[in-house]
């Protein structure tokens, strides 16, 4: 999901996640995630993040314009989400998905 950290933002992304059914959920303990976690499937902890923000932290060093203080913003967030949905297949599949042409 792209957005600020607040619930409006978190709810989509918990209504995705709560179908895997998992038995616990690790975070870093922001505020919103006890209006959707319980508080026994909710371990906060930074430790078991550092793999979450090693992602994150790829992902602006491939793309510009998610780096901070920068002036290679997305001015459209339908682009933003295009450029990561590309980017993540790119590291994935090691393929640029292009439209055939005849």
């Amino acid at each position: 999901m792209i957005g600020d950290h607040s619930a409006e933002t978190f709810e989509p992304l918990w209504a995705q996640v709560e179908k895997w059914n998992c038995y616990f959920y690790v975070t870093d303990g922001w505020k919103v995630y006890p209006q959707f976690i319980s508080q026994g499937d909710q371990i906060i902890s930074k430790t078991y993040m550092t793999r979450v923000e090693g992602e994150n932290t790829r992902l602006r060093h491939y793309l510009a314009r998610l780096h901070r203080k920068t002036l290679c913003y997305s001015k459209s967030l339908q682009m933003l989400e295009y450029s990561v949905r590309l980017l993540i297949h790119y590291l994935y599949w090691n393929d640029v998905p292009v439209p055939y042409r005849s």
